[in-house]
């Protein structure tokens, strides 16, 4: 397929999506393994207001290449509790973005090591896994969907057919079947020339840093051809609606920046592939 992208357009997409932080942040270490960073005052709150707490959570570190904050005991255990206790104290929008749900933590060679609620990982600057599904026609047009208006991040902007957060519970393949019924009311069984199209990674400041976080996303995405006379219906609200668009007709709405950056990604990557 000739495509008709704006070299410019693609080069400022891919520099949005690698992006440094706004302000300087601070790794955060348990054990051996690094585990995210936040910016230096993040757990001034923290400090200020639940000293003996932060005492029992967390201890700054002097290292070779600068200061870094440790996490103590037991993973999951200290994670949740400070995450409680920046939602208690309103610090890094942690209140607003709570799901009661739980995300994997991840050592460096991508293994769960702990458990933590997903409303503080961007806050603590922590590596996620996320999965997206590019749907297309028999005839090569593509299903994309519009993000509820009311969405935490990113709201009214268009969206691949699916795009959905891994659980701690899920893998890669359970999340891609659960979020595709739940998005698009659509069961795997029923989609055909289902295939893994690659991966892509997000490095960059989350919404408009006024939260302190750091978005750190490794996304798997898939493709398929959704069968003729097959609609998606949302189930879980959180889409205004889907569309089908003709490929010119989806550049053209890629290069007015109407999708979300990974969303874009993705789908240059799958048109890149056609």
């Amino acid at each position: 397929m000739t495509l008709t992208v704006d070299p410019q357009w693609r080069a400022a997409l891919l520099a949005r999506a690698d992006q440094l932080p706004l302000r300087p942040r601070l790794p955060l270490h348990w054990r051996q393994h690094v585990i995210g960073s936040v910016e230096a005052d993040f757990f001034d709150p923290l400090i200020a207001h639940q000293s003996s707490l932060a005492r029992e959570l967390l201890q700054l570190e002097s290292s070779e290449t600068g200061p870094l904050w440790r996490l103590l005991g037991d993973a999951t255990s200290a994670l949740n509790a400070l995450a409680d206790a920046l939602r208690e104290l309103g610090v890094g929008r942690v209140r607003q973005h709570w799901r009661d749900e739980q995300l994997a933590v991840y050592d460096a060679q991508g293994q769960q090591i702990a458990r933590v609620e997903r409303g503080v990982v961007r806050p603590l600057g922590m590596d996620t896994r996320a999965v997206h599904l590019v749907g297309c026609s028999s005839d090569g047009r593509f299903w994309v969907q519009q993000r509820s208006l009311d969405k935490a991040s990113n709201p009214g902007l268009w969206d691949t057919l699916m795009g959905g957060m891994v659980s701690a519970q899920d893998s890669v393949e359970s999340a891609l079947a659960r979020e595709t019924w739940e998005e698009a009311g659509l069961l795997m069984e029923t989609l055909t020339e289902l295939r893994r199209g690659g991966e892509v990674v997000l490095r960059k400041p989350s919404s408009d840093g006024a939260d302190a976080g750091y978005v750190v996303e490794w996304v798997d995405w898939y493709r398929c051809t959704v069968p003729d006379g097959l609609q998606p219906l949302n189930q879980d609200g959180e889409v205004v609606q889907f569309a089908l668009l003709e490929v010119p007709d989806l550049i053209t709405r890629l290069q007015r920046n109407e999708f979300t950056t990974e969303a874009a990604l993705i789908l240059l990557c799958a048109l890149d592939a056609a």
